[in-house]
């Protein structure tokens, strides 16, 4: 597989929201088929890192459905989106910088570690069962627009989780992965058995 030609062939099925702040980069020495980090508020580049050894060992409907669904991840961080995580954001923030300009030591600490807090929240917040099976959902919508039915895009990236484990040499799927897999099934019409409403809220 050309890296190049591969990665053309994935910016042309990306929503505008990825070609707008997604990179695709070649990083063969890693061990995962596709990984990506968290984006910070600040960055407005989301890279999005590929093994392309690994990756051509996917079939091309399972490279668009997992290629979609990381996209939807990484534009799915709720950084500033109201809730009480972000407005103990904004209020530790603006208290650091108020307490630094006013030389108060002991007022910096306790707004820096509050900004902290808050952040962390918000990170963790985007690692919950919620935002996973959202970005799957999000996934299958992408795929629907580019010709995949609903059944086809999930059974694909079904196929895909379960693919990428044993390519990356794990023997099992983590809890989020099962959730995952459970309800895309569940899309897919092979399961009649949805997520219940208080595991897709999981932290």
């Amino acid at each position: 597989m050309n890296p190049d030609d591969e990665i053309s062939r994935l910016v042309e099925i990306m929503p505008a929201s990825g070609r707008m702040y997604v990179k695709l980069i070649d990083r063969p020495a890693q061990p995962q088929v596709i990984t990506a980090n968290l984006p910070l508020p600040w960055q407005q580049s989301r890279p999005i890192y590929l093994n392309f050894d690994l990756w051509e060992e996917l079939s091309r409907s399972q490279r668009d459905l997992l290629l979609l669904r990381t996209v939807a991840w990484v534009n799915a961080t709720r950084w500033f989106q109201p809730g009480w995580p972000q407005l103990l954001l904004a209020a530790g923030t603006l208290g650091t910088v108020v307490e630094l300009a006013q030389g108060d030591a002991m007022g910096t600490v306790a707004a820096a570690g509050l900004t902290a807090f808050s952040g962390y929240r918000i990170w963790k917040n985007s690692r919950s069962s919620q935002i996973e099976l959202e970005a799957d959902e999000r996934a299958i919508n992408f795929a629907r627009q580019r010709g995949y039915t609903e059944q086809e895009a999930a059974r694909s990236l079904l196929s895909a989780i379960e693919a990428v484990a044993q390519i990356e040499g794990r023997f099992s799927l983590d809890f989020t992965e099962l959730l995952r897999c459970q309800n895309l099934r569940a899309i897919a019409g092979l399961s009649n058995t949805p997520v219940p409403e208080r595991l897709r809220d999981q932290r």
